[in-house]
């Protein structure tokens, strides 16, 4: 079975069991350490195994009352030692999906492989932000992108962070061998 194949299997069995509710199921492909970003609070996320068995049972509760949780789709990306998946979910009862066909849960997935077996890290579940029209969105992120583009052309530092969380992980490769010159 390739890589991609035991992944595959993996995220389908965990989502299966989310369905109807198998909560050991649920948590037997998961890290200790696993860290869990959600669609409800805490805003900071769940992190560790109880803390994400915690989590689970309103969930399963309402999953009790005829909604779904099914996977639409599902890409994998996977080297030796870890993977990425990302997956759109069906995730609501028929009179939602009534009143919001298109809607979809955003799934993303981390693993790593742990004594020979792929263990889930870290997962993040996530609905799109609906507060404003995508028009109205695209516009705002053009109008960063072009104040982004203005303060670069006008080598203003302050002005380019301006829009730059103040916990920012950043990783650039340095193509210069010798630094640029500043006159």
């Amino acid at each position: 079975m390739t890589t991609e194949q035991q992944i595959r299997d993996l995220i389908e069995r965990w989502a299966a069991a989310v369905h109807v509710g198998d909560m050991s199921t649920v948590l037997a492909d998961h890290a200790p350490d696993i860290v869990m970003f959600d669609v409800p609070p805490p805003q900071q996320g769940v992190r560790g195994l109880n803390a994400y068995r915690e989590s689970w049972p309103e969930f399963f509760e309402w999953q009790a009352s005829g909604a779904l949780f099914e996977i639409e789709s599902l890409d994998i990306t996977a080297g030796t030692e870890v993977a990425f998946a990302f997956a759109l979910l069906r995730c609501g009862t028929p009179e939602h999906f009534e009143r919001n066909p298109e809607e979809r849960l955003r799934l993303t997935i981390g693993l790593r492989k742990v004594d020979g077996r792929w263990t889930i890290t870290h997962e993040h579940h996530s609905f799109a932000d609906e507060t404003t029209s995508q028009e109205i969105s695209a516009a705002e992120g053009r109008a960063v992108h072009e104040d982004w583009f203005d303060r670069t052309a006008a080598r203003d530092l302050a002005g380019l962070i301006e829009h730059i969380a103040p916990d920012i992980v950043s990783y650039e490769q340095d193509s210069c061998s010798t630094p640029a010159s500043t006159t």
